[in-house]
């Protein structure tokens, strides 16, 4: 076992290519224990420098109608009328508190996503 840290890209890159080789190492190998610490630097480095924002609670909401294959209809029970819904989702109309918990019950969104600021269009 050859490790070093991850100090750059190229570095990075390495080390999911050795990572791609030993997905199938079976289990107490030295392989699977290369895997493991090659894993953790991995996650360490992209933590540092391939940080992935949160969406915002629209794209959130968007993301997970997508995954549940469902259309603004089926949220007219969860946020209200039609006409609010289609407000919500084209950024006209902010989430109120009740739409937020709503949304994470029946959605499963977490309540971080929601609640984190974004602009609405005020044309």
């Amino acid at each position: 076992m050859n490790i070093k840290p991850i100090k750059s890209e190229k570095d990075y890159n390495d080390a999911l290519l050795k990572i791609k080789t030993l997905m199938n190492a079976k289990p107490n190998t030295p392989q699977m224990d290369e895997l493991e610490v090659l894993a953790t630097l991995v996650e360490v480095y992209e933590e540092q420098f391939h940080k992935i924002e949160a969406p915002d609670p629209i794209e959130a909401i968007k993301f997970r109608m997508e995954q549940e294959n469902l259309k603004q209809k089926d949220l007219v029970a969860i946020v209200g009328s039609k006409s609010r819904v289609s407000e919500v989702l084209n950024r006209k109309r902010k989430l109120t508190i009740e739409m937020i918990r709503n949304l994470h019950t029946a959605l499963h969104i977490p309540v971080e996503s929601l609640f984190l600021d974004y602009k609405i269009n005020c044309a």
